[in-house]
């Protein structure tokens, strides 16, 4: 009877021995949700009660939330080129929304730039399918007709994804040539997470990557009625006014969020699974309030490119992180936490936020920058800008002006430190310069309709 013991007791051991070895071999798996025009204060746990988002502030208290992230652009698709890459849209040349605006009058013109994901850059996707991955793209593509679509950038499959930033509509029947009619009446961003979970199901023995880039919360704001109506019976947030119909969106994106979670859980993958929650740009104004940062979505100001991020995952413990980051660092993150190196012949401008998410360390660098060579419909003008540390230095290109914020004491904006501090003006105008030569970003240049008029 004790020899018996003794060979069920060393069989356990054996085989507890083989688990723990395989799942120190399992290569994590990752779904990168990426929500469109969520502003920054779009969420109970980043402090606007009026937004109920549980499924989110669970995350959060699971994993980092970080209060200073940043979108790599103040519109869509320069933002979703740099997740992609690991670049900056001045690099990428991708730096404004495709196709743009037109403004005929205006003083300056935009370059000449890209209007597509560069064929020749290789892809978070590319890297992670080449590593044994199953890949898939599930929402908006935004970034170049059918030559340049998810499928020729390392997606297996491209569920929803076209040329187009916005639905044609959040209700069946969908319009889109990548996604089939469901009933009369499904809801979009419900069936978006469905195909994730199905892909989830299907892949869940090796290894996926599900990128979910919802078109939620952009227009056109069709929500469902019950949950509107129950928004507007809520009383406004003072000093506020938020459309109640978007709230009822913004809950759509947490409803999805849990029946995520959920499924992970059920599947027994939530221990090797990182979920990344951001936004691809401010919130929009005009439907959403983004105090007390100043102005939205198009702006340069916090209220453009402030954007919430929740990271969940292995060893990621629950943590409010302060440091500034931006969206082109999830490149190089992604490789890290896969055990993938860097191709020397894809040199990327993001650092890997590994030491933050262990909590054992800090970035190297301090400065973050912006580049925006066009006019958005929303007022903004082409403009470019560098934070370095507590302070943000703003050089709009139509007169040459610079803005001096620091946003340590002044997270509104408010106050214009340039006349004030001259020295730190040109002590962060010569690193933006060396980044623009660096990045051989393009200026706008003057229109020659201006000298016709």
């Amino acid at each position: 009877m004790k020899h018996l013991r003794y060979l069920v007791c060393l069989w356990v051991l054996i085989v507890s021995s083989l688990r723990i070895a395989a799942a120190e071999n399992e290569k994590p798996n990752f779904i990168f949700i990426l929500v469109d025009d969520m502003g920054w204060a779009d969420l109970a746990c980043y402090g606007e009660p009026y937004f109920e988002t549980p499924n989110i502030d669970k995350l959060a208290s699971q994993g980092m939330k970080f209060t200073q992230a940043y979108s790599a652009c103040t519109v869509c698709s320069p933002t979703r080129a740099s997740f992609l890459t690991g670049k900056y849209p001045a690099t990428l040349k991708v730096t404004d929304w495709i196709a743009g605006h037109d403004k005929p009058n205006a003083k300056l013109v935009p370059p000449d730039w890209t209007l597509h994901l560069p064929k020749d850059e290789i892809t978070i996707a590319q890297r992670l399918k080449s590593a044994g991955y199953a890949t898939a793209s599930i929402g908006k593509w935004h970034l170049g007709g059918p030559e340049f679509a998810p499928e020729k950038f390392g997606f297996d499959i491209n569920i929803a994804g076209f040329h187009k930033g916005s639905p044609p509509s959040y209700f069946s029947p969908y319009n889109n040539p990548h996604l089939s009619d469901g009933p009369d009446g499904e809801y979009l961003t419900d069936r978006l997470t469905g195909e994730a979970i199905q892909f989830i199901e299907k892949n869940k023995t090796k290894p996926f990557f599900v990128y979910l880039p919802h078109y939620a919360v952009h227009t056109p704001i069709q929500a469902k009625k019950t949950v509107t109506e129950k928004y507007r019976n809520k009383p406004q947030p003072a000093g506020k006014k938020i459309n109640p119909e978007y709230a009822a969106l913004v809950e759509s994106v947490d409803d999805s969020v849990g029946r995520l979670m959920t499924a992970l859980d059920g599947l027994d993958l939530s221990r090797r699974t990182y979920i990344f929650f951001t936004s691809d740009n401010g919130g929009l104004a005009r439907h959403t309030s983004n105090k007390p940062l100043r102005d939205g979505k198009g702006s340069v100001y916090e209220g453009g490119v402030r954007v919430p991020l929740i990271v969940r995952g292995p060893n990621i413990q629950q943590h409010t992180n302060d440091t500034p980051v931006i969206t082109a660092d999830f490149y190089s993150t992604i490789l890290e936490l896969a055990g993938l190196p860097h191709k020397e012949e894809h040199q990327v401008e993001g650092e890997s936020l590994l030491p933050l998410l262990a909590s054992n360390g800090k970035l190297k660098r301090t400065d973050l920058y912006w580049h925006y060579p066009h006019y958005h419909p929303g007022g903004a003008t082409p403009y470019s800008a560098i934070r370095d540390g507590d302070f943000k230095l703003i050089q709009f290109y139509e007169d040459g002006a610079f803005e001096l914020y620091n946003l340590k004491n002044d997270i509104g904006e408010t106050q214009n430190l340039a006349v004030q501090m001259p020295a730190k003006v040109l002590e962060l105008n010569r690193k933006l310069d060396l980044w623009r030569k660096a990045t051989g970003a393009q200026s706008p240049l003057p229109n020659p309709r201006q000298h016709q008029l």
